[in-house]
């Protein structure tokens, strides 16, 4: 420790009388750190995620309204109730057997996976194929597979769901709408 200390003060540093400090040890020069491209282009240097963690006294003190968030204390508390079920897919191939000869109703939701209104309802068509089990058949078709079919039905925006009944189209909804709508428009036909 004495030999860094006695070569620190071997240095000589010019200094004027203007910044001349009281220390008796000379002034440490800091480095500045590289500039990144995000941060010459004005953006913020994405540096990996962070997950903070309180300790259950000092976040139950300064949230004594919440005393459910103590308790957790950074860990991930959400868990999926259900899994969804998966629809199956009608293609060129099967649309006559699967939709147009079946007994009964039969819901198609034309789709597409880019779609994102079409991802959103995704999982109401699988609680509606749960709770109109044996009742209603629930099919799905990709419109970049299947364009013929979509076409053929005039399909323009999606996601839209038809109902078939005896091989005829029978109602049809366009777009994402509540689990409500669609059941008044299932039980119509059922």
């Amino acid at each position: 420790m004495a030999s860094v200390t006695e070569s620190i003060a071997a240095l000589s540093f010019p200094t004027t009388s203007r910044f001349r400090t009281s220390f008796s040890r000379p002034a440490m020069m800091i480095s500045q750190p590289a500039v990144s491209s995000y941060s010459r282009r004005g953006l913020p240097e994405f540096k990996g995620l962070k997950i903070q963690s309180y300790s259950p006294i000092s976040f139950a003190s300064t949230n004594s309204r919440y005393p459910r968030v103590s308790k957790h204390s950074g860990r991930v508390v959400c868990e999926a109730q259900e899994t969804a079920i998966d629809i199956p897919a009608v293609t060129d191939e099967t649309w006559q057997s699967l939709v147009l000869n079946a007994d009964g109703p039969v819901l198609v939701e034309f789709w597409a996976p880019w779609c994102g209104p079409c991802r959103m309802i995704d999982p109401v068509i699988g609680e509606l194929a749960q709770q109109y089990a044996g009742k209603l058949k629930c099919f799905k078709l990709n419109t970049d597979d299947s364009p013929s079919i979509a076409s053929q039905y005039g399909i323009r925006s999606i996601p839209t769901l038809m109902i078939f009944l005896n091989g005829e189209k029978k109602d049809a909804v366009i777009g994402a709408v509540p689990k409500t709508t669609l059941s008044a428009s299932i039980e119509r036909f059922l």
